[in-house]
């Protein structure tokens, strides 16, 4: 994201566009305006030549600026700031607030763009692009314009993955009011590429990530967690707090966006179903499904946590309320062949004499 900041101290999300996509569009915007203004300056010559010099000069003038010049004003002006080179590489031409070019925007841009650009060949606005923090040619800064960057790729907003359920609801009292957004971006975009980095990196990063974020809440990350599965913890806790707050204002306020007219939850959901109920090491779930599951592949596992076994799950599903399946002889009857009072009580029928 860009600095962008408007009159009114709004910071923008704008992703400004660099050399290399801006100097592509501008090449097929180039080739699609000579390939027009080399057919219609023929068809002008076979219309003009009964004309005398000075006559065919002036139509070539004429067509020279309305099509090299004027044609690409005008496409901007009525697709707001879109030519179908900047359509092609996804960008778009906008005003230094964020807004929808107008006329005198695109006419500034096309009459300072004459010069640095056909005259020069470009050079002037490679160089003013170069040196710009934000890549504008001198045409931008004249007209208060910026190319920013429309089509931006899916592979850079990951899926945050879910916090370990041994570590879901341990942070509930942790104070947040004080981390940054920088740092929860930082810490976000971690998350979301822990799995791509290299283990010592990505160890290292997080380390480095969870002593910012503990220096800002002012307390320190419990004994034995790893550094990742704290961030993890940590921003599931954020994402169920916003999650509240937002429930709550919709039953404060029912005339609210996006409110449909029925009852407010009582309790927030978490961000992600594995945090839909609190685990604790050791202890059973509160579904029926052991604390101790073999976590996945974008979850962490518990320190020194031991393996499901049968019993494991029979405990937990004691613990648990609900009723585990009687064994087969149990349900068919007292016989050993299944043959009993037990088997009309299940079945509805009773055995042949």
């Amino acid at each position: 994201m860009s600095g962008v900041v408007t009159g009114d101290a709004v910071v923008l999300g704008l992703r400004p566009a660099r050399l290399p996509s801006r100097a592509l569009a501008l090449l097929i915007d180039l080739v699609l305006v000579w390939a027009a203004y080399l057919l219609i300056s023929v068809l002008l010559a076979m219309a003009t030549a009964s004309l005398d010099e000075a006559a065919g000069m002036a139509v070539s003038i004429a067509a020279f600026v309305l099509v090299l010049v004027g044609a690409p004003i005008a496409v901007e002006t009525l697709s707001h700031g879109r030519s179908l080179g900047k359509l092609a590489c996804g960008l778009r031409v906008v005003r230094d607030d964020g807004g929808p070019i107008r006329f005198r925007h695109a006419l500034v841009r096309g009459a300072i763009g004459v010069v640095e650009i056909l005259m020069t060949f470009g050079a002037i606005a490679c160089i003013a692009s170069l040196v710009s923090a934000r890549g504008r040619r001198v045409g931008d800064v004249f007209a208060g314009t910026l190319v920013v960057r429309e089509r931006v790729s899916t592979a850079r907003s990951g899926f945050v993955p879910p916090p370990p359920p041994w570590l879901v609801g341990r942070f509930t009292e942790l104070d947040l009011s004080g981390v940054p957004d920088d740092l929860w971006l930082a810490i976000r975009q971690y998350l979301t590429r822990m799995n791509q980095l290299d283990a010592e990196v990505g160890r290292s990063l997080a380390e480095r990530l969870a002593g910012d974020l503990a220096a800002c809440t002012g307390t320190p990350p419990p004994a034995g967690v790893p550094a990742g599965a704290y961030l993890a913890a940590v921003v599931n806790e954020r994402q169920t707090r916003d999650t509240r707050r937002a429930y709550a204002a919709l039953s404060v306020n029912p005339a609210a966006p996006g409110h449909r007219g029925g009852p407010a939850p009582h309790q927030a959901h978490p961000a992600h179903p594995a945090a839909a109920a609190h685990y604790a090491p050791g202890a059973p779930g509160s579904h029926g499904t052991p604390a101790a599951s073999a976590p996945t592949a974008a979850e962490f596992a518990a320190p020194g946590t031991p393996s499901v076994s049968a019993a494991g799950a029979a405990a937990a599903d004691a613990g648990s309320g609900h009723a585990a399946p009687a064994p087969a002889a149990a349900r068919i009857g007292d016989g050993a062949d299944g043959a009993g009072p037990g088997r009309a009580a299940t079945t509805g029928f009773a055995p042949p004499a």
